[in-house]
């Protein structure tokens, strides 16, 4: 049904790049085009690997595959050749359509594919033109529903066609579709409309000329093809050098790196791959040594410097503004030059009405600021103001905390190790002040570092000797002392008056006479709390035998002996105690409780060193081979992605093996999405805005792609669902419950396995 005009460019396969050599007994002219520059060429021995041609004689078109290169004039821009573009790697060729509309069908469809990867119609100029009448038609990425735009074409009857001006495609006869995006296949689907006079053939073509085509509407419904269309008929395709998928991955391998002209250099495709281009000033190919020449143009002259304005200041000059309004403005933060310690804290104080005062930022005044923190490292902003590429910039020393209105901020986009290395710019100033790295609450990043006074200081610690001693004594609400307070520099002491020494001593003759009473009357009691201490004795001992064999029969030895052997494994895995895990869980408190599944009970506990953590106890059924849980703690304490819950370790002094993980405690994405917030008295769902959603997604394919293919050992979850990612303040995803997982080795290619948990 439709005669395809347009011939399949097809490659050779190219596993490796030959570099550009000067070519010998090679013929660079075919027919019409003229010179044909390297990298293609006609033969293998005289083009790069899969941009191979043929010429058949001086009258015919040069092939790529079966694709004839049309015929255009040579530009005189800089770096183009003929109709291969250098500077923009552009590659022209005819895609036309001549759909023939049968009575009694009602849709066509008709399918282009490019020959190879590194071809791809350009989405910054191509449109596809529609010439026909009563017909609707619509441009689908490859062969999937994925629409790139649709358009109508109608038409009259012919005596009104006939009057009709030449003019602009615009719906009448003619309709177009602008294509925005690359492709590297698409499908075209045409369908008879009603109301309307059709034409008995319809014609498509792409062309990257624009849409201000000019043509005979009266020519449609004749089904005639305009012959003025004839040069304007011609497809943008873009392509790459294919054998490295960017510049900088190309020059790392010189031996097949194709940019060899001097004055040359690599530009990243937007289809991937790279190509090359004569620097500015120089024409020629840049694919053949020597090939870049020196042309007639030379790059405009850099404009004159601005005038140069100190903002760096390493302290603040004495009369600075201390405040705007209610706001306080403490250094490094300022509203003039010699004020502020760098440029992204220069402020402004407004004052839009008689009598009011408002801080901004000089760089944007609708962030308004209403609060200023040395101590946290934080701004407050007015609620009503909107965000802005200020704070989205990833060069920026800002960061989102939580909401909108609060806002992180760091002095040095760079870690404490490096700053505290250079004396010169190290703006901790303050003797007994601290270095605090700072770090982006969504995305984890560094942004880099900011000061606070040291435990028992305060004050300034961007100012010299800003940081001065607390006082503890004048403070009782904050500092607690049950005695005669003593300030101290950077701390303070508590001694006992005499009054609490004659209490401690009544204390003790009061104890020393029920001792002696007990001692005297009670004799049997005595017994039966010596009897009781060694029944305790007894089964503490049992107990210990206990765990001892729980520990030999769970292989812990076997497992200590991974942890410490294995390099990889994260240095904050350890084996817990029983003990330790009780004492941590209230002896496994009901109370505790945070979660229960199909593969255990998850308790909330608080560690010795006051980590919060989680601790999963699973069921006797889940453990059922010991070997295979050794090699997943082994594996689990390898694993290092910010968005896996992190494993700090396991107890195997208990029948069944405890797990401890991090504690997430912002629920799980089935509560954000499916249950209303408790604080919510209207029992709604708490907003989740679609940026949201996507980041937490990507977020959680990242951590999948990391267990399927970075870890040392791949990880199968097989339990994927909202209920096991758990979100933590930030609302960052955490993939969670590997209860149901399992490890593939890397030498295993193939594996059949089975969802489990939920279906």
């Amino acid at each position: 049904m439709a005669s395809l005009v347009l011939a399949v460019l097809v490659l050779p396969s190219a596993t490796t790049a030959a570099v550009a050599t000067a070519r010998r007994n090679c013929s660079d002219t075919c027919g019409m085009v003229g010179e044909i520059p390297y990298p293609f060429g006609l033969g293998p021995s005289c083009s790069l690997p899969g941009f191979s041609l043929t010429c058949a004689d001086n009258t015919s078109y040069p092939m790529l595959g079966n694709l004839p290169i049309e015929s255009f004039d040579i530009f005189g821009s800089n770096n183009l050749y003929a109709n291969i573009s250098y500077s923009y790697n552009y590659l022209y060729a005819r895609i036309s359509y001549t759909v023939k509309m049968i009575p009694g069908v009602r849709n066509y469809s008709v399918h282009w594919e490019a020959p190879a990867r590194h071809f791809a119609m350009s989405g910054s100029s191509n449109m596809l033109f529609v010439v026909g009448c009563g017909v609707k038609a619509s441009l689908f990425i490859g062969n999937s529903t994925f629409e790139v735009g649709n358009c109508y074409v109608l038409c009259a009857e012919a005596r009104i066609m006939e009057k009709l001006p030449k003019g602009v495609c615009d719906g009448i006869g003619c309709c177009f579709i602008d294509i925005q995006v690359n492709l590297r296949a698409f499908t075209l689907n045409i369908s008879r409309t009603s109301g309307s006079a059709r034409s008995k053939e319809v014609y498509a073509f792409i062309s990257g000329g624009g849409k201000d085509q000019i043509f005979w509407p009266i020519d449609a419904l004749r089904s005639l093809l305009p012959e003025y269309l004839e040069g304007y008929e011609y497809a943008t395709l873009e392509w790459a050098i294919p054998y490295q998928p960017n510049c900088k991955r190309a020059m790392e391998d010189r031996a097949s790196y194709v940019c060899v002209a001097n004055h040359s250099e690599c530009k990243d495709s937007s289809i991937g791959g790279y190509f090359c281009a004569c620097k500015w000033g120089d024409d020629g190919n840049p694919y053949v040594h020597g090939g870049c020449k020196r042309g007639e143009y030379e790059p405009p002259p850099p404009p004159p410097a601005p005038p140069a304005v100190v903002y760096d200041s390493i302290q603040p000059k004495k009369d600075c503004r201390m405040s705007c309004g209610n706001v306080s403005i403490p250094f490094p933060f300022g509203t003039k030059p010699g004020c502020f310690a760098t440029e992204q804290f220069y402020l402004k104080c407004l004052r839009p009405l008689p009598g009011t005062l408002l801080l901004v930022l000089e760089s944007n005044e609708r962030l308004v600021v209403t609060d200023i923190s040395i101590d946290d490292g934080i701004l407050r902003l007015l609620e009503k103001s909107e965000p802005t590429d200020v704070l989205s910039n990833p060069e920026t020393i800002y960061a989102l905390s939580g909401k909108w209105s609060v806002v992180k901020w760091a002095v040095v986009k760079m870690p404490c190790e490096h700053g505290k290395l250079n004396e010169t710019s190290y703006r901790c100033f303050s003797s007994h002040s601290d270095c605090i790295d700072v770090t982006d609450d969504g995305t984890l990043q560094l942004l880099g570092y900011r000061c606070k006074c040291s435990s028992g200081f305060q004050g300034n610690p961007y100012i010299k000797d800003g940081c001065k001693d607390i006082n503890e004594c004048l403070q009782p609400d904050k500092y607690t002392c049950n005695g005669i307070c003593h300030n101290k520099f950077g701390s303070y002491t508590c001694t006992r008056t005499s009054t609490d020494s004659h209490s401690n001593r009544a204390g003790h003759h009061l104890v020393l006479g029920i001792t002696i009473g007990l001692s005297s009357g009670g004799g049997i009691l005595f017994l039966a709390v010596f009897v009781a201490i060694l029944t305790r004795r007894w089964n503490r001992t049992i107990q210990k035998r206990l765990r001892k064999m729980y520990f030999r029969k769970n292989k812990g030895i076997l497992l200590e002996q991974l942890i410490s052997s294995d390099k990889t494994t994260n240095d904050g895995t350890k084996i817990f105690s029983l003990e330790d895990l009780e004492k941590a869980t209230n002896n496994f408190d009901h109370a505790r409780v945070v979660g229960r599944g199909g593969h255990g009970t998850v308790y909330k506990g608080i560690l010795i060193d006051q980590r919060v953590v989680a601790i999963k106890k699973s069921t006797l059924s889940v453990i059922s081979e010991i070997e295979e849980f050794i090699n997943e703690v082994s594996i689990l304490s390898q694993i290092n992605h910010r968005n896996v819950v992190k494993l700090h370790g396991c107890c195997l002094e208990s029948e069944v093996p405890l797990l401890v993980y991090e504690f997430i405690s912002n629920g799980t994405l089935y509560d954000l999405l499916h249950r209303p917030s408790e604080q919510n008295s209207s029992n709604l769902l708490m907003p989740l805005s679609w940026e949201e959603r996507l980041r937490i997604a990507t977020e959680i394919a990242g951590a999948l792609t990391y267990l399927h293919s970075s870890a040392s050992v791949s990880v199968l979850h097989r339990d994927v669902k909202s209920m096991n990612v758990l979100l933590n303040d930030s609302y960052t995803a955490k993939v969670s419950d590997f209860g149901a997982s399992r490890l593939i080795p890397i030498d295993q290619t193939h594996l059949v396995t089975a969802v489990q948990g939920t279906f």
